[in-house]
């Protein structure tokens, strides 16, 4: 069986007492008193043990026990069943932590598939806000809802620290490979975030709509807040993506450019010795009828010529900005 990180029962914004996993049931039946479970890798003995105290849809153990693909939001009656995602970073690698909520009235269970971080911290923060705990489940589930939500700002603030530094690299130095493989993961990593987050939006508005008896009209306007962070989330996610691409083609452009340079300085300089090859060649044909040969002068005077040639193409590129 999974471990019980923690199994609690409340009543009006306070704690009643720890309890065991086979209490549940008994606690939960009792007017304004809720249980909170939490579970770590529960295996299926344990969620059939939840099934049969809380009377938990067949198909939401079903497809707890299955892997999914994206989050989604499944109704059952008065009960829902959640399936979110942690994004953690493993050695440098994005991984996504998956977890299950079943709530309904009289329990909240939060089920944790890997190392994450831990719920115990908002079980913390609900404790230390009765009035708001005194809400009840739906409290809870909105508070399970936003730290998931909030998990996800310090892997793009990440992300968006490791780009600013990648175009920093890219415009102060020629592109190299490991830059352009380096930006090409981060836009994976992107491409993932958003397949993970996208589907919350759906998610806090079927929860502002969605009419259960555990789920107040007053908490409408939290899950509200909710999908505002993960909408501000999706276009930071979009804006990072931009940056990532615009860093390459810019990176490419400059690349282009320094090609550009060094190819002209070469056909400059090329241009430049081609005159006194020209030069050269002509008066190396050895036809008799040259009366340069002749000149007693004639040595200095195409020394000269070749000087001034070299001297007036020098300057041109020079003022062309090709030297």
């Amino acid at each position: 069986m999974g471990q019980v990180v923690a199994a609690a029962v409340y009543t009006k914004g306070k704690k009643v007492a720890d309890i065991e996993l086979v209490e549940g049931s008994s606690w939960a039946a009792k007017p304004e008193h809720f249980v909170w479970i939490g579970l770590q890798q529960p295996d299926a003995a344990a969620l059939h043990s939840l099934q049969q105290q809380f009377h938990l849809h067949e198909l939401a153990i079903t497809d707890a026990l299955e892997q999914h693909n994206r989050p989604k939001l499944e109704t059952f009656g008065d009960a829902l069943f959640m399936v979110l995602y942690n994004p953690v970073r493993i050695d440098g690698k994005l991984e996504f932590v998956e977890t299950h909520l079943f709530a309904g009235k009289g329990y909240i269970i939060s089920a944790r598939y890997g190392d994450s971080s831990p719920y115990s911290r908002v079980r913390q923060s609900c404790e230390a806000r009765p009035l708001l705990l005194e809400n009840g489940e739906d409290f809870v589930l909105y508070a399970l809802l936003d730290f998931i939500v909030e998990n996800y700002r310090p892997v793009t603030e990440l992300i968006h620290s490791e780009i600013d530094e990648l175009e920093q690299n890219v415009l102060s130095q020629s592109l190299r490979q490991e830059d352009i493989e380096r930006i090409h993961s981060l836009r994976r990593e992107l491409l993932r975030l958003r397949r993970y987050v996208a589907p919350m939006v759906e998610i806090c508005q079927e929860l502002q709509s969605l009419s259960f008896p555990f789920i107040d009209k007053n908490m409408r306007p939290y899950f509200r807040d909710v999908a505002i962070h993960v909408n501000r989330l999706l276009e930071d996610l979009t804006g990072l993506r931009d940056i990532a691409s615009q860093t390459i083609e810019i990176g490419l452009l400059l690349e282009s450019s320094r090609q550009s340079l060094v190819q002209r300085k070469f056909a400059a300089w090329a241009a430049i010795l081609a005159f006194p090859t020209a030069v050269a060649g002509i008066y190396g044909m050895n036809f008799q009828n040259m009366p340069e040969l002749t000149w007693h002068y004639g040595y200095f005077g195409v020394l000269a010529l070749i000087g001034i040639g070299c001297t007036a193409l020098f300057a041109n590129f020079k003022r062309l900005d090709w030297l």
